[in-house]
């Protein structure tokens, strides 16, 4: 395992939705590739921003998969959310629950009074994903927001991968708040660095890797974060939209599942313009970047990648290029 990626990093923190699963189905090989970080020495935290479970409930779901989880590993979004509002407000303040008993439980956890009703005069209002969330409970957080209320989130994942595809996620939600009221929220957890040092601690890791499937939230996280980032191809983000990222959310490594963490890294190598990758090299010029190599050959697209990204090294959206072919 001495050439492998995952033996250049003491911990694994994994996003859930999307790498390990997707709905409740655990994604090929995923499970296998959990269980063996145990045999080479590697820590492993679960770091997510699906609110609607406690973290217990989510490590009871994990350990059905067969995956190794402990309580303390996971670490969410409502427990970040719930750190931000203690530190905003004072003990026992009625906040509204846009959300999850679990999400409710966090926040009663900090000191706080979960409260579901604009009645019940609340000074904040907090919102994360819940699928049973109803137009009338959108509208209280509206009254409540609209009214001058601090607004948190717990995420604004605009998407959550489902076992049938892609399904509304928690931006979505909290977007439909924010065309009502004009205002917006604080965000609690990814991207934002706090939720990745968390895990980190837990683990006393000094060098982990963040692996996730979303550019916007894993990979902006654990580069806000300082950490090493890798993104997974069996979720949100793929090739195409992984090529195109700006600067902030570009990752680190390009795999195609957690199976990858095993297996050797190769290097990229810069000769004169020209970005090899193992057997692959692609050369940017202007809009377009050529490839020499297979279009499904994951060098193929590192290759791309290294020579778009030093192309185009501060890009604050994103930009794709034209993509050429060539055989070798």
């Amino acid at each position: 395992m001495s050439d492998s990626l995952i033996s250049r990093f003491d911990a694994v923190l994994s996003d859930l939705d999307g790498v390990v699963y997707a709905g409740p189905h655990a994604i090929p090989g995923a499970i296998e590739a959990l269980q063996r970080l145990a045999s080479v020495g590697v820590g492993l935290g679960y770091v997510t921003n699906n609110a609607s479970r406690t973290p217990a409930q989510v490590a009871a779901h994990l350990r059905e998969l067969g995956a190794p989880a402990e309580d303390h590993q996971v670490v969410s979004s409502s427990q970040a959310a719930g750190e931000l509002l203690a530190s905003m407000l004072p003990a026992g303040a009625h906040v509204l629950i846009t959300g999850s008993a679990a999400l409710a439980h966090e926040i009663e956890l900090v000191g706080l009074k979960p409260v579901h009703s604009a009645a019940e005069s609340p000074v904040a209002v907090v919102q994360g994903f819940n699928p049973d969330i109803g137009w009338k409970d959108l509208a209280e957080a509206s009254y409540v927001v609209a009214g001058g209320a601090m607004w948190f989130a717990t995420n604004t994942d605009m998407s959550i991968p489902q076992a049938r595809g892609m399904a509304p996620g928690n931006g979505t939600l909290v977007a439909a708040v924010a065309a009502a009221t004009g205002k917006s929220p604080l965000v609690a957890g990814k991207p934002e660095a706090p939720l990745f040092h968390a895990a980190a601690k837990r683990l006393k890791a000094d060098r982990p890797l963040v692996v996730g499937d979303r550019l916007d939230t894993d990979i902006l996280g654990g580069n806000r974060a300082g950490y090493a980032t890798a993104a997974v191809l069996t979720g949100v983000d793929t090739k195409h939209t992984i090529l195109a990222a700006r600067t902030d959310e570009r990752p680190d490594y390009l795999l195609a599942n957690l199976e990858d963490l095993y297996a050797p890294y190769p290097g990229i190598i810069d000769d004169g313009g020209s970005f090899r990758c193992g057997s692959a090299s692609a050369v940017a010029d202007g809009g377009t970047v050529t490839v020499t190599g297979e279009e499904g050959d994951l060098d193929a697209w590192r290759a791309a990648c290294a020579a778009w990204w030093a192309a185009v090294p501060y890009a604050a959206t994103a930009q794709a290029p034209q993509l050429e072919w060539r055989t070798n």
